[in-house]
């Protein structure tokens, strides 16, 4: 069975052209410089109109680390509910003092955005302990977790990637990503068989995806004859 490609997309316009490429769906964002925040009511409204993709929507206030004041909290709280009318899901991951999920304030972010489905992001990898973090984020409600493994790529964390995947069999579903790019999707598909893969497909001195690349990723998941890999 061919994996799903999720494709980062950081304006309407860039969303707009990952549907065209064949994006299977879209993690809506606004500020790709620090990583990604939550975008505009209108930036979703416009995707919307043009995509019939699902689009998942970022909620983050700010870039920097995943712990989250009071009032940062409820600007969280606040956006769900704006979008909730619109979005197909979700995208968030808030951690305490300790770098450890936050256990409560996922719950009620997953309970305020029910019935609509929950990814916990890359905030996962900002914990010391990756296996726990996943039986936490588990018993938070949230349907999938967007990881590279702890490391700074997923082809870099792609051993640590496989035992997730392999821990992660029905319960939740692990989305790989980090540094993906055609050039070493297969590989990574072949060693972790996450059923999901993440990417910006953004080249080289470019500001939002190329539809080329995006092509070659998604024929990438949908190639039969990938060798698939146990690592020791």
């Amino acid at each position: 069975m061919a994996a799903l490609l999720e494709i980062a997309c950081f304006t309407p316009d860039h969303a707009i052209l990952a549907f065209e490429g064949g994006a299977d769906r879209i993690e809506l964002c606004d500020n790709r410089e620090v990583g990604g925040t939550s975008p505009s009511l209108q930036s979703l409204v416009k995707v919307k109109q043009h995509v019939t993709i699902p689009v998942f929507v970022m909620i983050r206030p700010r870039g920097g680390d995943f712990n989250y004041t009071a009032d940062e909290f409820s600007q969280m709280q606040a956006k769900i509910k704006e979008f909730k009318q619109y979005a197909d899901g979700f995208v968030f991951g808030v951690l305490d003092r300790q770098r450890q999920v936050d256990n409560s304030r996922t719950r009620q972010l997953v309970a305020l955005a029910r019935p609509l489905p929950c990814t916990f992001h890359r905030a996962f990898d900002e914990t010391g302990d990756l296996f726990g973090a996943l039986r936490d984020v588990v018993k938070t409600g949230c349907s999938s977790i967007l990881t590279s493994g702890g490391a700074p790529t997923a082809s870099s964390g792609i051993e640590v990637l496989a035992k997730l995947v392999h821990m992660a069999q029905g319960k939740i579903t692990i989305i790989a990503g980090g540094g993906l790019r055609a050039k070493n999707i297969l590989t990574v598909r072949g060693c972790t068989r996450a059923p999901v893969f993440h990417s910006s497909a953004v080249l080289k001195d470019q500001e939002g995806p190329s539809i080329e690349e995006i092509r070659q990723l998604k024929s990438s998941l949908h190639e039969r004859n990938v060798q698939l890999t146990t690592l020791e």
